[in-house]
């Protein structure tokens, strides 16, 4: 079992940063593929970023969101820049098994087996 702990979600104005925390407690995170969904009101979750041997984002955040993790302290991270009003949502963090089967279907929610609570990011216009 892994617990997830995600936090730092806040209220931002457009062009601002946010570094958002996903804490692991549980089993080595180091050993799970980690991920960031976000979901906005009214709209389906969706795959932000993912971090494995290597680092996958979606389109719409690359060259703005950075994902890392720090394994001593079994944390994740999402660094975000320069945020717009459409990245507000409700943040997840996610841990699946590492493999190649991950590597394939790492966007999907479905591949993973833990989920945190959330971390709402709001960013004003």
């Amino acid at each position: 079992q892994v617990q997830l702990v995600e936090s730092g979600g806040g209220l931002v104005q457009a062009g601002d940063s946010l570094r958002l925390s996903c804490a692991a407690s549980g089993r080595t995170a180091s050993s799970y593929a980690m991920a960031w969904f976000r979901q906005a009101p009214g709209k389906e979750r969706e795959f932000v970023a993912a971090i494995g041997t290597l680092t996958y984002y979606t389109d719409s955040v690359k060259g703005r969101f950075t994902i890392s993790r720090d394994n001593a302290k079994n944390s994740v991270y999402l660094q975000m820049n320069s945020l717009q009003p459409e990245d507000t949502a409700v943040y997840y963090c996610a841990a699946a098994r590492k493999g190649p089967e991950w590597v394939r279907t790492k966007r999907s929610q479905q591949r993973y087996d833990y989920w945190g609570q959330g971390t709402q990011v709001t960013v004003s216009s």
